[in-house]
Parts: C-alpha cells; structure tokens; sequence
C-alpha cells in the first residue's frame, strides 16, 4: 500500500507542479519555447486547453492563467479523492477513515504543499547552478523565475563575503512550511 501511495503522490507531484510552473511562466512571461517549457505543456496541455476553451473571455484575457490554476485545483482534487478512497489520508494522520467533508481542506493543503516542494527544488537548482556554471541560460531562466521570491530576501539579507545567502534563507523557509503542513 505504501509504495501505491508514494507513485500516486509523485504522478500528482509532478502533474500538479507542471500546471503551477505553467501558470507561474505565463504570468512571467517567460517564453515556453525553450526547455522547460515544452516538457510543461505536453504534461499539461490534456487539461489546460480544454478548461482554457470553457472559460469566459474575461477569465481568458486575465493576466493570471486560469486555465492552469483550475487545472492544479482538479489535479489536487482528483489526487484528494484517490487519497480518501484508498485511506491513505487517515492512515497517515491517525483521523481513522477520512470524511468527504475535509477534501477541501485536503486539496488545500496538496496545492500548498506542492507549491512549497516546488519552490524548493527550484531554489536548490539554482543554488546549484549558481557556484557550478552561472553563466548557463538554465540559471538565467532560474534566476527570473524566482526573482519575485528571492528578491525581498536579497533586500533584507547582507551578502556574507560576497556571497547572497537568499536562497539558503529560501530554502530554510521553505522546509519550516513543510514541517508545518507536516
């Protein structure tokens, strides 16, 4: 049971993380051409595009992408379901069989969640990135798409020997969350 909980946590992982990625690009404006754009939109196109030709014209012309919140939501809603029907949700938090009235709070706690981890492995690329090879356009890319996050930190934080600690911070911040949501 263990290991059919851990491949449909990481299915919806990585379903659910592309359709926030996406969304996350879209608002950047970072163009989806290049890698790992591509990879984004051939995991979630099967979704977005027909909830994107659904939505009213306001919804479509939003500077946010609707189309793949909503997408992240159902995805998180399905991985909730999948989770109440196999007793996973109750079996790892002691609750006993879980209630269908705590699937919101559950699809919540997926996005959040999955948010964070995202987040996270982002922010580790490119803290990777930026001691092995920071000319490369992947740190570039990286270095873009998290500036939003990484920006109010670098404010805040003194470089230590030249060296900006904000995704450490970022990092350490982003761990604390995920305790939290336990």
């Amino acid at each position: 049971m263990n290991v059919i909980v851990f491949l449909l946590d990481t299915l919806f992982f990585c379903l659910i993380s592309a359709a926030l990625l996406r969304a996350w690009l879209n608002v950047s404006r970072i163009s989806m051409v290049q890698q790992p754009g591509p990879f984004v939109m051939a995991l979630t196109d099967w979704l977005v595009r027909p909830l994107r030709r659904g939505m009213p014209p306001a919804w479509q012309r939003s500077r946010w992408d609707s189309a793949s919140l909503i997408a992240a939501a159902l995805l998180a809603l399905l991985q909730a379901f999948v989770w109440v029907g196999l007793g996973a949700w109750g079996l790892s938090h002691g609750m006993g069989v879980a209630m269908l009235w705590s699937v919101p709070v559950l699809v919540g706690k997926i996005l959040l969640k999955t948010t964070l981890q995202g987040l996270l492995v982002l922010t580790l690329g490119l803290a990777v990135l930026s001691w092995v090879q920071p000319q490369s356009p992947a740190h570039a890319w990286l270095s873009r798409l998290l500036s939003p996050v990484l920006r109010p930190l670098s404010r805040r934080i003194p470089l230590v020997g030249g060296v900006d600690l904000s995704a450490l911070v970022l990092v350490l911040l982003l761990q604390v969350g995920l305790m939290f949501l336990g």
